[in-house]
């Protein structure tokens, strides 16, 4: 199964396979909250930014992290109608396929992990755009993205308190060995596994408002998302999961299902702060 989904993922490119965003043809609405995004360019990597209003105005920012297929959210008008409708701002960073992790991956930069870029550029990115800084600013991730939020959140929990997950890629060190950029990050499996979510939990530093979902036919990620659960549960931290709602498997389909319940989540965490 692991090798299956590893030349999956080794043969993604954007625009086909998970990379399909599953949106149908946008109608005037639709195109209006489209056109509130724009694209820029942060220290050689292309963020793409949706401003619906004036900064005065905004509920917080949504720091977005990609999936392995390196889909972005301009074409998606199911979360940018979301983003307008909750009067929230989004950053959403290419960050290649480096997983979002504390761990130098030669695809994204030779010189800076993609964790550590997160927090150098898009915060002050983020900071002199719309005036916002950390815990104003709520993590969303997709499949890879979705680890790597969780990931940041674990680590940094003061600064990312707030957190949603759509189907987290939790155990991707089953991927390790197909000929992804991991196999350079790690040296073995058993080093990428020690890099888990579920095993970088820190009892004392946890985001006090984290939500995941993982669709139960997706049986690549299920069991990674159940086990987290489980270790949250037992740690006694609190959360929310959704493992019972099936909308399409690991796809687009059930991505944009799940969106609505993620930006509720954000928007109600960050009111808090």
């Amino acid at each position: 199964m692991w090798e299956q989904l590893g030349k999956v993922f080794s043969g993604l490119k954007k625009g086909s396979g998970e990379s399909a965003s599953g949106e149908c043809p946008a109608d005037s609405a639709d195109q209006s909250s489209l056109a509130l995004w724009t694209t820029t360019a942060v220290d050689g990597h292309r963020v793409d930014v949706f401003a619906p209003g004036s900064n005065e105005d905004l509920a917080g920012c949504v720091l977005f992290l990609h999936g392995h297929g390196r889909v972005m959210l301009t074409e998606n008008t199911t979360f940018s109608r979301l983003f307008q409708q909750h009067k929230l701002c989004a950053v959403c960073p290419d960050g290649e396929r480096s997983w979002w992790m504390d761990r130098v991956c030669t695809e994204f930069s030779p010189e800076i992990s993609p964790q550590d870029w997160l927090l150098e550029q898009m915060l002050p990115f983020i900071e002199e755009r719309f005036g916002i800084i950390p815990p104003k600013i709520g993590l969303l991730g997709i499949s890879m993205g979705g680890q790597g939020a969780l990931q940041l959140s674990y680590r940094y929990g003061g600064q990312f308190p707030v957190v949603a997950a759509i189907s987290p890629a939790v155990d991707f060190h089953q991927l390790y060995g197909q000929g992804l950029p991991l196999d350079e990050m790690f040296t073995n499996i058993e080093d990428a596994r020690q890099a888990t979510a579920v095993l970088n939990l820190n009892p004392l530093a946890w985001p006090r408002h984290q939500w995941y979902c993982c669709d139960p036919s997706d049986t690549e990620w299920l069991d990674g998302c159940i086990r987290l659960g489980m270790k949250l549960s037992s740690s006694g931290i609190l959360h929310e999961r959704d493992t019972v709602t099936s909308a399409g498997g690991h796809s687009w389909e059930y991505f944009n299902h799940m969106a609505p319940k993620a930006i509720e989540h954000l928007v109600k965490g960050l009111a808090s702060y």
